[in-house]
């Protein structure tokens, strides 16, 4: 049975950074601390080395509760937690401004102690300026999708509008800072006066609109987990098919491109040719791993391949871009169609792959979900296990092991101990041995899933589409811990940071914190 929609169509939403890379990043040491990116800093691991932390809480009792805050209606991104302050996207539903009223994108900036609002940033509607309407370009009440990464006094995330942009992480209090400083035109729609800011709105520093600079046509909404590494940003476009699902509307512009974090520059793309190939959109944010001293991108398309991209070192020349160089590709489903793929809409048997997921780098190898894609492709999806250390096209060498799951897979894969969870749509939970891809367990989680697990303290923390929220044991031997419905849908990964536990749903931010019984 195919999950049900948020919203009423069949055309995807679905859905996540600086270190010495002398040491191997496999074995980076874990701490418990911030979470100021989606998973591990680099290998996009979504394991956290927190202590004490719950194993069951009830909003209705406030057990185990220290703090719940209201969200709008859809929440997609993964809440993130830097510096005291805890970020996450949602739609404008429930409006903090009055000034801002209708559907919006929405990154709020909270407060870590106690949830309360300190600063937003408001972003109105992508919308064709010329010809019909076309609703996927940013699909209604989406939101803000994407997860923000944090470094240092600066955010950095991806808009429903498809912008990159660079924030201040203390918004606009102390002052409109550049030399980005046209806020007030931004988060007003295009056809309305501007809204100068109040003391509440976010202080953009910098601005890349990614359709205009280059020149991408993105789908449903725009969602990347920007992926940091030296100065640069790296992040997928969300390149796809527009509204009639059978054409790519910018076939030539790029899946992956990097940023000058200083200056939001582009310094480099990809060449692989893959716009044709994107069967509904372009999905995963990119990884980085490092191969004998080498750092490694690896990189989900939308065409179901998995690259490998060798990082940038020394800056481009000042206005060049380049070319990123790729090391490997392995095809997650070589058998599938190559050739006039939009041909195959709907077809439940025979489709193109997409990758929705991150790639996650651990111990020289990638770990990724590929399959038919959730609305408009075949029921089959696969973990692929891969060496990493390969060159060129690695499809017949590169694989180590290759376990199918239930149905489709939104699902990033989340590695500790040698165990590998990983949640698909068919909603199984699914533990496996890191090294030869043996199944040790799979727990039904009776609803799909869009969320990727979190693995902490020994368990393992995720939701499902129908409500409910479970947290099982992290072990080779299946222990269910606890399961509970809640007030709507759970779309966004759980996040364990400073000893709490973040739980989204559509409607509502938990921040779960073990008591005294």
């Amino acid at each position: 049975m195919l999950p049900t929609r948020p919203y009423e169509h069949r055309g995807g939403l679905g859905t996540l950074i600086l270190a010495l890379l002398v040491i191997p990043l496999a074995n980076w040491p874990l701490a418990a601390a911030d979470q100021p990116q989606w998973g591990q800093r680099f290998t996009r691991n979504q394991v956290a080395a927190e202590s004490n932390l719950p194993d069951s809480f009830d909003p209705e009792t406030g057990r185990n509760i220290k703090w719940a805050v209201p969200m709008g209606t859809e929440t997609y991104a993964t809440p993130i937690v830097a510096d005291g302050r805890v970020y996450i996207g949602t739609n404008n539903a429930k409006p903090r401004d009055p000034r801002h009223q209708g559907d919006r994108g929405i990154l709020l900036c909270l407060d870590e102690a106690d949830g309360h609002l300190l600063w937003h940033l408001v972003v109105p509607k992508l919308v064709a300026r010329s010809g019909p309407p076309d609703p996927y370009l940013d699909w209604p009440g989406g939101g803000i999708v994407s997860a923000p990464t944090i470094e240092g006094d600066r955010v950095y995330v991806n808009t429903n509008r498809g912008e990159i942009v660079c924030l201040d992480v203390k918004g606009i209090t102390d002052g409109n800072d550049g030399p980005y400083r046209d806020e007030a035109r931004h988060q007003a729609p295009y056809d309305q006066d501007p809204i100068e800011p109040s003391g509440r709105d976010a202080d953009i520093l910098w601005l890349f609109d990614m359709i205009r600079q280059a020149g991408t046509y993105p789908h449903d909404a725009s969602h990347s987990s920007i992926l940091l590494h030296d100065r640069y940003l790296y992040l997928n476009t969300s390149n796809g098919v527009d509204n009639t699902h059978r054409r790519i509307r910018a076939p030539q512009a790029p899946s992956l491109i990097v940023l000058d974090k200083d200056t939001g520059a582009l310094v480099a793309r990809d060449d692989e040719g893959i716009g044709p190939r994107i069967f509904h959109s372009t999905w995963s944010s990119p990884a980085l791993g490092s191969i004998d001293g080498r750092p490694l991108i690896f990189f989900g398309g939308g065409d179901g391949v998995c690259y490998a991209f060798e990082a940038l070192g020394d800056p481009p020349v000042a206005g060049e871009v380049q070319t990123l160089r790729r090391v490997w590709r392995f095809d997650c489903d070589p058998d599938g169609p190559k050739d006039d793929v939009h041909q195959y809409l709907r077809n439940r048997t025979t489709s193109p792959s997409n990758i929705k997921g991150m790639p996650v780098f651990y111990k020289n190898r990638v770990y990724v979900a590929a399959g038919g894609d959730i609305w408009w492709g075949k029921n089959q999806a696969w973990l692929k296990c891969i060496d990493a250390t390969g060159t060129g096209d690695v499809t017949a060498t590169g694989r180590i092991w290759s376990c199918e799951l239930s149905q489709h897979c939104c699902s990033t894969p989340a590695i500790a101990d040698g165990l590998v969870f990983i949640t698909d749509c068919g909603g199984l939970i699914h533990c496996l041995d890191a090294e030869t891809g043996k199944t040790y367990w799979t727990h039904d989680a009776e609803g799909a899933m869009w969320a990727s697990p979190l693995v902490a303290d020994g368990k393992v923390y995720v939701g499902t589409r129908r409500r409910d929220f479970w947290i099982l044991q992290a072990a080779k031997t299946k222990k269910v811990l606890f399961s509970i419905r809640l007030d709507s849908p759970v779309s966004a990964t759980a996040v364990a940071a400073n000893g709490v536990v973040y739980v989204a749903t559509d409607r509502t931010l938990y921040a779960l914190q073990q008591t005294a019984p």
